[in-house]
């Protein structure tokens, strides 16, 4: 478990690393930067770098947090990658079922595999799924996603590298928004934003703008129309743990 800077999230979870690229968004991959670094540092559960690892050490954790809290689940992997064994997906998915007072967010790029295996997955309402959506190539994920038994559904169009016009977002609740960062970063057009933000405005979709982006994020900030966008499914108040 990490204290995360991600905007969305609280602490990152991952009891799975390492990931291959399967689309676009995949080119400048920050886990696999990062896996890479820490590699080099010598920490042990990346000593395999980006390679797929399942890592059942890992599971025991959301039972040891004692407050509640909001939680993306495998930061540093895809939770469906076909590498994943489907019996430690539903191991995963036992340990969020059992932990009610933390949500846990889960994002995949592998909305085929998510379908195959949702049938099979008890969805609580704690589990937040999402699938990232880059550009037009992969918006056929949003109606992957839309066939789960998901209670929140969400998209990540991060980093957002083309328009998204015409999205279909009925059935989803949340979308987040962000340029991409890093070294090399694909531009972001505000226009694309604007459009997105839009359509989520009418479609009544909550809206969460991350990030411009670009080779100093911090520098370019994430105000937009002079203002940030935090907006969020609501957070039922969450006390008890199920053991």
């Amino acid at each position: 478990m990490t204290t995360s800077s991600i905007e969305w999230t609280e602490l990152t979870w991952n009891p799975t690393t390492g990931c291959s690229k399967y689309s676009n968004g995949c080119k400048y991959c920050y886990a696999e930067i990062m896996s890479k670094r820490l590699q080099a540092m010598g920490v042990e559960k990346y000593k395999d770098a980006f390679e797929v690892r399942i890592h059942p050490d890992q599971l025991s954790l959301p039972y040891k947090w004692k407050t509640p809290k909001i939680v993306f689940v495998n930061s540093m992997s895809d939770l469906f990658h076909k590498e994943v064994p489907a019996d430690f997906i539903k191991r995963v998915f036992s340990i969020m079922n059992d932990n009610p007072q933390h949500v846990f967010q889960v994002l995949t790029k592998r909305a085929e595999r998510l379908v195959e295996l949702s049938a099979e997955l008890p969805w609580t309402d704690n589990i937040w799924m999402g699938v990232s959506v880059e550009d037009t190539s992969v918006t056929h994920r949003v109606d992957r996603l839309r066939e789960t038994s998901a209670h929140i559904k969400f998209l990540s169009c991060e980093p957002l590298l083309g328009p998204l016009p015409g999205l279909n977002l009925d059935g989803i609740h949340w979308l987040i928004v962000g340029g991409e960062s890093g070294t090399r970063p694909r531009p972001m057009r505000e226009d694309w934003v604007f459009d997105i933000q839009r359509q989520c405005e009418e479609q009544d979709v909550k809206f969460f703008f991350k990030q411009w982006g670009g080779r100093n994020k911090k520098a370019a900030g994430r105000l937009l129309n002079g203002r940030t966008y935090d907006d969020m499914p609501v957070i039922p108040e969450r006390t008890k743990c199920v053991v």
